[in-house]
């Protein structure tokens, strides 16, 4: 009661502002369990899929977007505490997640619908990134669910970060064919499993959105564009300091030539 009452509040207003286009709905179950993996653009992914969408979805959500201050914040965490959503603490190690799979256990047994962001976090620079093979493989594999591809397109521009207003454009949502794992029945706990089974449905994300694959996690990509902005600030820094420093030094020697002049011409004067 309280997902649908969110969802006409928020989602019939979302939808009707921004007018996504959608393609593939034929291929969500109008009943029984299966999992959305989808790629992760921006933090309004959450809102446009669920809004498309006749049936309710769960995502893991982090905890963040729960305990965030300020008028936003709160608004934020009454939505996703309206639609469902699950948090999950980051930064508890395999503690959490281990909870974010047994979570998405618990959604698949009760025949609804479990969505997922296989790259972990949100795309730094709008290009698609390795899957993390716990979350998405283990919960397809332990269930039996079939796993569906969703390829988010441009919400990445909508709300850029540093932008306070949203940009009103048409967002669009690819829905691939469900994909079945049923020939790896058992094999939860095989690394090399696991791996496949992620790579395989990344794969189908890349060819429904169009993205670029970059086979790294979006984490290391974070800190590789934090480390550089870093060394680049340091390096800015630097030059200045020493365009600071040649510039005290060309004053320091123009005012010792200036007295040197000065010197020389009252040598000449004098004799």
């Amino acid at each position: 009661m309280i997902y649908g009452a969110m969802k006409f509040s928020i989602g019939g207003p979302l939808k009707l502002a921004f007018r996504p286009w959608v393609e593939g709905l034929e291929n969500i179950p109008a009943e029984g369990p299966a999992i959305l993996a989808s790629n992760h653009l921006s933090f309004s992914d959450s809102f446009f899929l669920p809004a498309v969408l006749d049936r309710k979805v769960t995502f893991i959500a982090k905890a963040e977007y729960f305990t965030t201050p300020g008028v936003k914040g709160r608004m934020t965490a009454a939505f996703f505490k309206g639609v469902g959503q699950l948090p999950v603490d980051r930064s508890g190690g395999r503690g959490a997640g281990e909870a974010a799979i047994k979570s998405g256990v618990d959604v698949i047994e009760r025949g609804e619908l479990f969505g997922i962001y296989p790259e972990g976090t949100r795309s730094p620079d709008g290009r698609l990134y390795r899957g993390k093979p716990g979350g998405l493989a283990r919960v397809a594999l332990a269930t039996g669910a079939p796993v569906i591809p969703v390829a988010m397109i441009d919400t990445e521009k909508i709300q850029p970060p540093g932008k306070v207003m949203p940009k009103l454009m048409r967002p669009g949502i690819r829905i691939g064919r469900p994909l079945d794992f049923s020939r790896y029945n058992g094999m939860e706990h095989d690394r090399f499993v696991l791996r496949a089974v992620t790579d395989e449905v990344m794969y189908e994300i890349m060819k429904l959105s169009g993205q670029e694959y970059v086979d790294i996690y979006a984490t290391a990509a974070k800190r590789q564009i934090a480390d550089e902005a870093k060394a680049q600030k340091q390096a800015l820094k630097e030059a200045q300091k020493e365009a600071e420093q040649a510039l005290k030094e060309a004053a320091q020697a123009e005012k010792q030539a200036e007295k040197q002049t000065e010197k020389d011409e009252k040598e000449r004067s004098d004799s």
